[in-house]
This record gives C-alpha cells, sequence and structure tokens, in this order.
C-alpha cells in the first residue's frame, strides 16, 4: 500500500522552477531516501509534501486522501511529521520541553510520558541533558533532539531533511543507526540527504534528483551498483 503518493509535483520560487514535475512514492514500512547536490530540489520536495511551500501544480496523496491546502498541524496529527533542514528546535526551551511540543496534539499523558521515557532510552545523551536549554546542545545533540521531538508525535510517515549535515563522521553514523532503528519499529521514513552511500545503504529503494527532476529511480541496492551513481555521488571513478 502507498501511503505516499506524488504526481506531477512543481515548486516555483518566482520564475524559477524548483521542482519540475517529479513523481514519487513511499510504500509503509518503508525507508525510502531521495539523494542529489546542492540545489537539486529535494528540500523544496519535502517542504512542498507537508505544505508549508506551496506547490505550483501536481497532487499530493497522503493515505490514500490528497491534502493540498492542508495545515501542517493537521497532518502532524494524522501521523505525517517532518524534521526540517537544520532542525528547528526551540533553542529557549529545554530538552524535556522540546519532546513535550513534538507531544502538543495528543492527550495521552501517560502514553507520552512512556514515549518520552523511550526516548531517553534511544538517545542516552538527551536523557543526561533533559534540563538543559536546546541551544546549549552539540550539532549533533540537537539532532537527536529533533528526531525525538518528532517522534513523539508518533509518526506514521518521518520525512527527514539532511539529518547528517554539519556533523562529525561519528555522530553521522549514530543518527543513521538510529534512522534505522526507527524504521524496524515500523516508522515509514522518507529521507534526503547528501550522503549518498550511508542513504542508500540504509533504504530499500532511491530516487535521484537532479536539477529538478528525478533521473533514477530503484531498488537501492541497484543504485548504489549504478556507475553514473558512483561516479557522481559516491566519489568514485569508473574505469
Amino acid at each position: 500500500m502507498n501511503l505516499l503518493e506524488v504526481e506531477g509535483l512543481e515548486v516555483r520560487y518566482g520564475g524559477i522552477r524548483a521542482v519540475k514535475g517529479i513523481d514519487l512514492r513511499v510504500e509503509q514500512g518503508e525507508l525510502v531516501c531521495l539523494i542529489g547536490a546542492n540545489g537539486a530540489g529535494k528540500s523544496s520536495t519535502l517542504r512542498a509534501i507537508v505544505g508549508i511551500t506551496r506547490a505550483a501544480a501536481g497532487s499530493v496523496r497522503y493515505g490514500g486522501a490528497a491534502i493540498a491546502g492542508r495545515p501542517a498541524f493537521e497532518l502532524v496529527r494524522e501521523g505525517l511529521v517532518m524534521v526540517p533542514e537544520g532542525r528547528g528546535i526551540f533553542h529557549q526551551l529545554t530538552v524535556a520541553e522540546n519532546l513535550a511540543m513534538g507531544a502538543f496534539a495528543r492527550d495521552d499523558a501517560p502514553a507520552i510520558r512512556r514515549d518520552r521515557e523511550r526516548i531517553f532510552a534511544l538517545f542516552p545523551r538527551l536523557a543526561e541533558r533533559r534540563g538543559q536549554t536546546g541551544g546549549t546542545l552539540s550539532g549533533g545533540e540537537q539532532q537527536m533532539l529533533a528526531i525525538g521531538r518528532a517522534l513523539m508525535s508518533r509518526p506514521k510517515l518521518l520525512l527527514l531533511d539532511e539529518p547528517s549535515m554539519g556533523l562529525a563522521p561519528i555522530l553521522v553514523a549514530k543518527i543513521f543507526e538510529i534512522v534505522r532503528d526507527v524504521a524496524r519499529q515500523g516508522v515509514t521514513i522518507l529521507l534526503v540527504e547528501q550522503n549518498a552511500r550511508l542513504a542508500l545503504e540504509a533504504s530499500s529503494r532511491g530516487y535521484v534528483m537532479e536539477s529538478g527532476i528525478i533521473t533514477l529511480a530503484d531498488d537501492a541496492k541497484k543504485l548504489l551498483a549504478d556507475p553514473k551513481v558512483r561516479e557522481a555521488y559516491l566519489g568514485e571513478g569508473v574505469e
């Protein structure tokens, strides 16, 4: 079953077509990645899916229903949640308060407390820093907090926009380990990521985006072996 279906999606900024009529789908239970260089239109695609950026054309269906024009907070209540590029945490709020904001649409207090402890078990560093304000955390800790806050809403489909950006290699590996764990727990994930190798290794399928269009779509293992992908995104010369 397709949880997300995007058809003919276009995004414009003035006269610039950032996304030029793309199609993609994510089935329930999948971890799918969208890779490409800076400026390819990946983040614009995610922002249009959740309605932060208005689509100029095309359709987005979530759970079989068209969601164009729906406010983002309504979509969160229905399980469509995005972790934005740059994390977007509340710098003046504590770790615990940031996590509470992730559960703003819920009213099941005992379950919220259990989920908060589950997040602390998943991210021990956040447990240690639960009383610190978000702005005092390291970049890696802020990324953990952004993902933890999103998980507090109990997402059905989680959109992750560049989760490894600006992180040291050891923290990048930790973030991807967590992404895999979240997927194994049954959360469907659409991952936008510049680290093509890690994204494809973690995913079941992938899309390659260049200059606002989808140029390749296939099983992740096949994309990893594709000479064009290896040369352009994995830093490997092709003989």
